[in-house]
């Protein structure tokens, strides 16, 4: 795992989105599961994308590009997603750059996630 997390807080990933992909503990909120969704998609954590998907819309198996180098997260806004929440959106851009490519890339979603059996998961993306 990176030294700094790379959600884009300032925390190291041991303080920050590591705990979460080694299951450790619990994500509180629709935006920090984004944050450790990201950073799963940097370190090519398959298992916990899969773990972290709605039953109704997740795919039975993912295959991460390891070409693919995800260079930074922003967050450009939420609806709902708090610890008192049952639903939320996160609106957000990620940066990349795939091997090969002259230029880098960005993937701009408005991502939905809600609440099963009292954990946030991943619905799908606008």
């Amino acid at each position: 795992m990176p030294d700094t997390c790379p959600c884009g807080t300032p925390l190291p990933t041991s303080e920050c989105c590591g705990p979460l992909l080694e299951g450790r503990i619990g994500v509180p909120t629709a935006e920090r599961l984004m944050r450790s969704r990201y950073t799963a998609f940097t370190v090519l954590d398959a298992e916990y994308l899969l773990r972290t998907w709605h039953p109704d819309t997740r795919p039975s198996a993912l295959d991460l590009d390891d070409r693919r180098r995800w260079t930074g997260l922003e967050i450009l806004g939420t609806t709902g997603g708090g610890m008192l929440h049952t639903t939320g959106t996160v609106e957000f851009v990620a940066h990349f750059r795939d091997a090969g490519a002259r230029r880098p890339g960005s993937q701009r979603e408005n991502s939905t996630f809600s609440r099963v059996d009292g954990a946030w998961v991943y619905v799908d993306a606008v």
